[in-house]
């Protein structure tokens, strides 16, 4: 089965996108002489903190969720 327009595109933009990133990477290190280890602790330190983000927002909305049904119940 052939692959749709948009999931060829989706592809496309993927793969470009984390040839962008490949290309910052090099030219950080290789151009402007950032060390290796500066570069990764700065990745894992955006990890982290998307990762810290995404679990605060499942949190709230676990809040919101539960006092929704909590309040709707006393009706």
């Amino acid at each position: 089965m052939a692959a749709s327009r948009a999931a060829k595109r989706f592809r496309r933009t993927m793969v470009l996108g984390v040839l962008a990133l490949a290309t910052l990477v090099w030219a950080a290190i290789d151009q402007f002489g950032v060390p290796v280890d500066t570069v990764v602790e700065l990745a894992l330190g955006s990890a982290l903190m998307v990762v810290i983000a995404i679990v605060g927002a499942g949190l709230f909305v676990a809040l919101w969720i539960g006092l929704r049904r909590l309040l709707r119940r006393r009706d």
